[in-house]
């Protein structure tokens, strides 16, 4: 396997993608904050000292999904379709879990974006909730989905 990220020398360069086809593409992204059941009592009651936790946390993956370029040196910038960031209360983590959709059409895929995406998200619920649970982590980051491109579909096992 070769990593593209590297030139026959091994330093890191930006990878031309000038020659590959311009594509609809999409990447699914997950993740979840893991909490106490009183923290995320908060959450639901919606009485975070900070908040409306979720309603900033999406905005916050959404920004985010949009300036992957600028926080991870060798993204290209996309024209981004669209981004959703879900996030859901669930009591049997406990926590909150944290699926972000993003899409485009160009000539490289959004795994990077989905990625940022959830990972934003998830830090801003830590952000909003760390006076309540400092104890709190952040786990599961992965790439569920991208399709599109030359190397087709991937999805993860369950």
């Amino acid at each position: 396997m070769t990593l593209t990220h590297f030139d026959e020398q091994g330093q890191a360069h930006m990878v031309d993608v000038s020659d590959k086809a311009v594509t609809d593409r999409v990447a699914v992204a997950e993740g979840c904050v893991v909490m106490a059941p009183e923290t995320l009592a908060l959450v639901t009651a919606g009485t975070a000292k900070k908040g409306d936790v979720l309603g900033v946390a999406r905005l916050a993956g959404i920004m985010a999904a949009k300036k992957t370029a600028e926080l991870i040196p060798l993204c290209h910038p996309l024209p981004i379709t669209k981004v959703s960031v879900e996030l859901e209360a669930d009591e049997s983590l406990p926590g909150v879990r944290i699926t972000a959709t993003v899409k485009t059409t160009g000539q490289t895929g959004v795994e990077m974006e989905a990625l940022t995406a959830v990972s934003v998200a998830a830090l801003t619920v830590y952000d909003m909730l760390k006076a309540a649970e400092k104890s709190m982590r952040i786990e599961g980051l992965r790439v569920v989905l991208k399709a599109g491109g030359k190397s087709g579909t991937y999805e993860a096992a369950p």
